[in-house]
């Protein structure tokens, strides 16, 4: 939830504006942007979510996310 609330702005402030986050299914996020902003929402999306209990909670284990692109999500599974 705390990278869900922090998304847009981490995006913005990233240069990626044209990215959206568009849906949640159990424990995924969904976005759509330009192919040719992938990778690089790839990066941020990851380190938004991987940093998500920092500065409330210093975990003790690593927050690891998989991200991928893909052009629709039955393809990204």
């Amino acid at each position: 939830r705390r990278a869900m609330m922090r998304m847009p702005a981490a995006l913005e402030a990233a240069g990626l504006s044209e990215v959206r986050m568009l849906l949640q299914v159990h424990d995924e996020l969904v976005f759509e942007c330009p192919e040719g902003l992938a990778e690089a929402a790839i990066v941020e999306i990851k380190r938004v979510m991987e940093g998500a209990a920092l500065p409330a909670v210093a975990l003790t284990v690593p927050l690891v996310v998989d991200a991928r692109a893909a052009g629709n999500w039955d393809e990204a599974h």
